[in-house]
């Protein structure tokens, strides 16, 4: 947990529905996420969710992170979630993939939108 110096990926994004904030930055070399970390604050499932989704993508591309699906992340926290909970599980895997899609210097398609408003 923390913020990385000169990095590469930083983004930042608020569950508006309960206050919880995370914040990714990461470091890109040769392509791969060679480090990642997640700040913030909020709820134990949105921080530990952030966590969780931090060891999942760190050594992978950046296209392989771009392609990550939530329930990718919800499966690896091993819980059943309340639709309320969910969005909070989800707020780093929204943070995360806008700030790889920014770096990438791509759009997101209208589904890929959606889904991460769901």
């Amino acid at each position: 947990k923390g913020l990385i110096a000169n990095a590469q990926i930083k983004a930042r994004d608020v569950n508006t529905l309960c206050g919880d904030v995370i914040e990714i930055t990461a470091r890109v070399n040769n392509g791969k996420i060679s480090e990642i970390n997640f700040d913030g604050k909020g709820c134990a499932i949105s921080q530990a969710s952030a966590s969780m989704l931090t060891e999942l993508v760190e050594g992978k591309s950046l296209d392989e992170a771009a392609r990550l699906q939530k329930q990718e992340l919800l499966d690896a926290l091993g819980i059943e979630l309340s639709p309320m909970r969910v969005k909070c599980a989800l707020l780093g895997f929204k943070v995360l993939k806008l700030g790889v899609y920014s770096h990438l210097g791509k759009k997101m398609t209208a589904e890929e939108e959606e889904e991460l408003e769901e």
